[in-house]
């Protein structure tokens, strides 16, 4: 591997400038305690919401608004962002950075609750797009519901899939590792999908559902 890869991936997360409302609410995030995806990783949640043109787009783990504000910039300026989260205090500071980016409030439905029980609430087949970032221990529930919500050609983005350069070493088999490396491994071979595993941020996963 080329020496220079640290560099090249450094230049390429910080491709995308994130504009001030995005590092604004970046910074409420580090002070609420709850880790925001990386800019590389936004710029790729605003590509794939724009490439599908996603009207209808499900969050699960909404932060203090980051990769919302990400997913809305690249949704149609009628397109409806629904974001759960079991922090209250964490939505409050997502519906200010959403206001601060002049989002209009019935662009975004903001969700309290586990997602585990809000999703199973919402219709099959109805999205466009379902972008995971919560409990790592859930992913595998949190995607049997996204596979659900997902229409024919709809995306799925997961974030952390390569948890911290901990995936990809098989050696590490601590619990939160091997969920996400065994169900990296399940979306790969299911032939619903269209997947790719993208080494941006701390790793996305996304797929196409055929």
């Amino acid at each position: 591997m080329s020496a220079q890869k640290p560099a090249s991936w450094a230049y390429s997360e910080d491709f995308i400038a994130e504009t001030e409302v995005i590092e604004k609410a970046r910074s409420r995030s580090e002070e609420l305690g709850c880790i925001p995806v990386m800019p590389g990783v936004g710029a790729v949640l605003r590509l794939l919401a724009a490439a599908v043109n996603a009207k209808a787009v499900v969050e699960v783990g909404t932060g203090a608004g980051v990769s919302g504000l990400w997913l809305l910039s690249g949704m149609p300026t009628d397109g409806i962002l629904t974001t759960i989260d079991v922090e209250a205090e964490h939505q409050r500071a997502a519906k200010q950075a959403y206001a601060a980016a002049g989002i209009a409030p019935q662009r975004t439905r903001v969700i309290t609750g586990r997602a585990l029980d809000v999703l199973p609430r919402l219709t099959d087949a109805a999205y466009d797009m379902v972008m995971i970032d919560a409990d790592k221990a859930e992913y595998p529930q949190y995607v049997e519901q996204a596979l659900r919500l997902l229409r024919t050609g709809g995306v799925l983005a997961l974030d952390n899939m390569l948890w911290r350069d901990k995936v990809a070493d098989p050696a590490t088999r601590d619990e939160t590792t091997t969920t996400l490396r065994d169900l990296g491994k399940a979306l790969r071979d299911n032939d619903s999908l269209l997947p790719a595993l993208l080494p941006v941020g701390d790793g996305v996963l996304a797929a196409v559902k055929r």
